[in-house]
């Protein structure tokens, strides 16, 4: 079954993830209004990208209808930030890379998601995204380089903002790597500061997923 895991994070929020099998054609028929998406879809992408594309808006949708009833279509703010456009004030994360889909949909707060696989590009990238400490943190570990890599792009998503420099305006705190667990980062900007809890797992040897849900947060 495509849907492999729906977890709650709180009564009004879910944590969704897709393991990709399915063809276009199949990941149309589990979307409302399929002639919208398939206008939406974006142009180019060979046929595993747009598999990825509609599989986020089928997992969306999933777990929408865990939370209500309401009827509506997802679209992408300027930021290329997901919305449920009937349902403004509904918080929406999506990603996907190989074989898996990620989501959160909450009925308040912030969110945001990541799922990357572990490889060896985040290393090589690293001197681009990684502070001198997290790079000595992260050492020559594929997983740990990858993990901070998508601490980092759950945060930049929660903030929904463009031009955020990760290497020096969202940080980590340096961790130990487990199966699961909570690292802490924190946001560095001209106007504030910020700090947040980010949760982590290894979905298998060669997968991390990183969320964050703050509830309290006023919506975008």
């Amino acid at each position: 079954m495509p849907l492999h895991t729906l977890t709650p994070l709180a009564p009004d929020a879910l944590l969704g993830l897709w393991q990709l099998t399915d063809l276009p054609a199949e990941l149309l028929a589990l979307v409302p209004e399929p002639a919208h998406y398939t206008q939406l879809q974006p142009a180019g992408r060979d046929e595993n990208r747009t598999r990825q594309w509609l599989a986020g808006r089928a997992l969306a949708h999933a777990l929408l209808r865990e939370l209500t009833s309401t009827p509506t279509l997802l679209r992408n703010d300027p930021n290329g930030r997901p919305f449920f456009e009937q349902l403004p004030d509904y918080a929406v994360s999506l990603s996907h890379s190989g074989e898996w889909v990620a989501g959160i949909v909450a009925r308040r707060g912030r969110v945001g998601t990541d799922v990357e696989m572990v490889r060896p590009k985040a290393q090589k990238l690293a001197p681009r995204f990684l502070s001198e400490t997290e790079r000595a943190d992260a050492g020559d570990d594929e997983a740990k380089n990858s993990l901070y890599w998508s601490a980092k792009e759950t945060l930049y998503k929660l903030h929904s903002r463009r031009g955020l420099v990760f290497k020096e305006q969202i940080q980590l705190n340096p961790f130990g790597l487990r199966e699961a667990g909570v690292l802490t980062g924190h946001l560095l900007t001209e106007n504030f500061r910020s700090r947040h809890q980010i949760h982590y797992q290894r979905l298998a040897p060669n997968y991390v997923l990183t969320h964050c849900f703050e509830p309290d947060a006023p919506s975008h």
